[in-house]
């Protein structure tokens, strides 16, 4: 099989503040449009940050979401986060929390208060999955992968791991169900570990690298916090680190429908917009407390 061309390397742009507790590099829609990486929609990435032992969590306090998918993948810190809809938990080191919004909640996420007393490195990446038009208005709902319950397996030199949080890889199915074809990988490489990968050709696919650097298919190397986007061909991505090294890989077949974005709203046509806002304020979104 051919191997897929690397159409873009992408370094982190410089980061803003999302709320007052999430210092983000954003990949997508600034650096890439939302109907080239469709069906990912939003990317941003919380590169590691030291945050400074606080009374008062840091976060973003309630805002609505309707028409997509959140996908927070925490890597260092702790986020507590609650929703209209009586959701809410705590996302830990290792964990993924994945929101469907749908049809539409407020939602607020911040520092999780004990690890906010004491502060620590924060790392994480939260990524908006489009809904397909037939499925934007379906009830929310949540899943809570837990790290060590998440679908794993062994690279065959015995170098690392793949973490299979959405998709399947080579026969190990991850722990997310999806609405549309979405493969979501953590993979983890020691030292002179080597990662093959298949999808297909059609896909959006691309990675992150978290920690250390990688070799890209066996030429194009990546430093920490820069974005691999890949083109549409070939079917092969092959990974390998001389180092300890962390990638997120996402990999999804796109939607191909209209994609009209208005802020925390991402839906098909203007008129759905409109309808979105008009329910948002009318309360239609239920209630949360700041």
């Amino acid at each position: 099989m051919a191997k897929k061309n690397i159409e873009k390397v992408i370094a982190p742009r410089a980061p803003h503040f999302v709320g007052d507790g999430f210092r983000v590099h954003n990949f997508i829609p600034s650096g890439l449009t939302q109907q080239r990486t469709d069906p990912f929609i939003m990317l941003d990435y919380n590169s590691t940050w030291n945050v400074p032992a606080g009374n008062q969590p840091k976060g973003v306090g309630v805002h609505p979401h309707r028409g997509f998918e959140t996908v927070t993948i925490a890597y260092k810190g702790r986020v507590e986060h609650a929703d209209s809809s009586g959701g809410g938990g705590v996302i830990g080191e290792g964990d993924v929390q994945w929101m469907t919004a749908a049809s539409g909640v407020l939602h607020k996420e911040f520092h999780e208060k004990e690890w906010s007393r004491k502060g620590g490195d924060f790392q994480m990446v939260q990524l908006w999955v489009n809904l397909p038009a037939k499925d934007k208005m379906s009830p929310p709902k949540y899943q809570a992968l837990k790290h060590e319950n998440m679908a794993k397996s062994a690279l065959p030199d015995g170098k690392g791991y793949v973490e299979v949080i959405a998709g399947e890889y080579k026969g190990t199915k991850g722990s997310a169900t999806t609405f549309s074809p979405v493969h979501l990988y953590n993979l983890y490489l020691q030292p002179g570990g080597d990662a093959a990968f298949s999808f297909p050709a059609g896909y959006t696919t691309g990675l992150l690298v978290i920690k250390g650097s990688v070799q890209v298919n066996g030429d194009t190397p990546v430093a920490q916090d820069h974005f691999v986007l890949f083109a549409n061909d070939g079917e092969e991505v092959q990974v390998s680190a001389s180092e300890d090294a962390t990638v997120l890989l996402l990999s999804g077949e796109p939607l191909r429908e209209p994609i009209v974005s208005y802020g925390p709203f991402v839906m098909n046509t203007e008129k759905e917009i409109e309808e979105a806002i008009r329910d948002f304020n009318t309360g239609k979104f239920g209630y949360l407390e700041d």
